[in-house]
């Protein structure tokens, strides 16, 4: 899979959210899409997922998003959005296996590759232990999992997560990330709206950061995550650190945009 991003621009009611935003990855990436609130992030994300009209161009393989057939189109993109929910009383293994309808065809069951794909996304999300429990009696962070389980079980080549780890505790924090990692590995890429700046740092190969509606810096985590940048952008000092893989990057103090606090 190849993701092209071209001069993508997009506008909601009146307001001019995204101006010619541009970028390309492909193979195994783990990509952050970093930024202060407002930036973009989700609108760039909903845009690339085909669900608003926008401005530009967006290719899958070479081929435009808007020539490619929903149901392939269905297939090649799992999109998780910021906060989704389940309305409705499911068990969480039936749920799950939502993730699997683009690749059914209509009125026949789910076959055995379709049940595999199904149980590899659970044991991935680690929710295994909620397989025939209702998916109404679990918590936020839970229900969280399950839903990511979903889109995980899709099996697509592009993955996008809208903030995959707000509603959970740190352990599961770390362990959604790794799932993420793991994911990217197996020659696919996950696009990822982060604000978590150490774990974006720890886990992406790279980041793209949103300011007002355009790209301010594109590159590894510590191309992007430079105090000027953190500075610039999100109005904060911080104090970063690390070795390896296992970096950190800890606000310490607001400041304006020339750094004074």
């Amino acid at each position: 899979m190849r993701l092209t991003v071209n001069a993508l621009s997009a506008t909601l009611g009146e307001r001019a959210v995204l101006n010619q935003v541009s970028f390309a990855c492909g193979g195994a990436r783990f990509i952050g899409l970093v930024g202060p609130n407002g930036a973009g992030k989700t609108t760039l994300m909903r845009a690339i997922a085909g669900l608003i009209p926008f401005e530009g161009h967006v290719a899958l393989d070479g081929a435009a998003l808007a020539a490619i057939a929903p149901r392939q189109r269905a297939r090649a993109i799992a999109y998780l959005a910021q906060g989704a929910e389940s309305h409705w009383p499911l068990e969480t293994r039936r749920l799950v296996a939502l993730g699997r309808l683009p690749h059914l065809e209509p009125f026949r069951r789910a076959r055995a590759e379709d049940e595999a794909a199904i149980t590899r996304a659970m044991q991935l999300a680690d929710i295994d232990a909620f397989a025939g429990r209702d998916v109404q009696s679990l918590s936020g962070g839970e229900r969280a999992r399950v839903l990511l389980a979903r889109a995980l079980a899709v099996e697509a080549s592009l993955l996008l997560v809208d903030e995959p780890v707000a509603a959970l505790d740190p352990y599961h924090q770390i362990r959604i990330m790794e799932v993420l990692r793991t994911y990217a590995d197996q020659d696919r890429i996950v696009l990822a709206v982060m604000h978590d700046l150490s774990l974006a740092a720890r886990y992406c190969d790279r980041l793209v950061l949103l300011d007002e509606g355009s790209v301010k810096a594109d590159g590894t985590p510590d191309e992007v995550l430079t105090p000027q940048n953190l500075q610039s952008v999100y109005r904060i000092r911080a104090v970063m650190g690390g070795a390896g893989r296992e970096r950190y990057v800890m606000p310490i103090a607001r400041t304006d945009k020339s750094g004074d606090a």
